[in-house]
């Protein structure tokens, strides 16, 4: 799960930013609300965590912009104020939670943590990567501007992948988790599939199932700027 956290107190926004990290999150630290929402248009976070006295652009300014080009993505606003109008205009903006300064980190990843489980446990069971999502409740794939409708196995094996994303996963441990057991007859099957599902997300340049030869497969996720290597021998 991707999280930007846009807090201009250096240190602060350092601390916050390594415990996020280690709590098993990638985070993106901003510095500033202009910075922020450029990240914010680049990365496509899952959750915000907006301070709300920034230079550029003040968070319930950047939280509205946010909102409305993705109205359902969580926010947590951080302040040193406890007024009642701050509070209630950042609700009204839509934001998930409230958190006066100062405060435990710990009680931020605890934050984060349950509005995620809310947030992503109520969409329909879905699993999104750049611009691909997977519906894997009705087997539905969406790539950019195509749809396709999955066999079971297929979603079951794309969904693993997403969640494993940029990670190598080994043949065998892929053939375990969705066929049940390590067999070289399972393996070739395997080998179609994933075929399969490189065409359904071939639309979306940013993304890409690479072989590792010798080991294993990899999802793998584009940054702004990067580009695909060739495949490990």
């Amino acid at each position: 799960m991707k999280v930007l956290l846009a807090e201009d107190d250096r240190d602060f926004g350092n601390i916050l930013s390594q415990y996020i990290n280690i709590s098993g999150y990638e985070v993106t630290l901003a510095r500033d609300g202009k910075e922020a929402w450029e990240v914010f248009s680049q990365s496509k976070p899952d959750i915000c965590v907006l301070d709300v006295m920034m230079p550029e652009m003040d968070g319930f300014t950047l939280a509205e912009k946010i909102k409305d080009v993705q109205p359902d993505i969580p926010i947590i606003f951080l302040t040193a104020k406890s007024l009642k109008e701050d509070i209630v205009r950042g609700l009204k903006i839509g934001a998930d939670d409230y958190i006066t300064k100062p405060f435990d980190p710990e009680v931020l990843i605890l934050r984060i943590g349950n509005i995620l489980k809310r947030a992503y446990s109520s969409m329909n069971d879905e699993y999104k990567i750049s611009n691909t999502v997977l519906k894997f409740n009705t087997l539905e794939l969406f790539c950019g501007k195509t749809k396709e409708k999955l066999t079971l196995k297929e979603a079951q094996l794309l969904k693993y992948f997403i969640i494993n994303k940029n990670k190598i996963l080994a043949r065998e441990d892929i053939l375990t988790e969705i066929w049940g057991e390590d067999d070289y007859f399972l393996g070739r099957s395997m080998d179609v599939f994933i075929s399969r599902l490189r065409k359904y997300i071939s639309e979306d340049k940013n993304i890409d199932i690479r072989t590792v030869r010798g080991t294993g497969f990899i999802l793998e996720e584009l940054k702004p700027g990067e580009e695909f290597h060739k495949e490990e021998e």
